[in-house]
């Protein structure tokens, strides 16, 4: 799940090399951080969070798949 928040990220934002994602396990939970760029978090947040809830609802999606719990945090 990692990889596919990087690969999201990355291609919204305009500096991909500052996108990071930290993935820990809480439990049965993985949180996973996303960082990006000052200047690209209004990208990767979107209008209202849309994009943000976006994201979070394909991470859900796939964590699903997988029988996990999955929780993205932006920073």
């Amino acid at each position: 799940m990692k990889e596919l928040v990087e690969v999201i990220a990355k291609a919204l934002v305009d500096h991909p090399e500052a996108v990071s994602v930290l993935e820990k396990e809480e439990g049965n939970e993985t949180v996973l951080e996303l960082s990006v760029d000052p200047s690209d978090m209004g990208k990767v947040i979107g209008k209202q969070g849309r994009i943000a809830k976006a994201i979070r609802c394909v991470v859900k999606a796939a964590a699903s798949r997988e029988d996990k719990k999955a929780v993205l945090e932006i920073q």
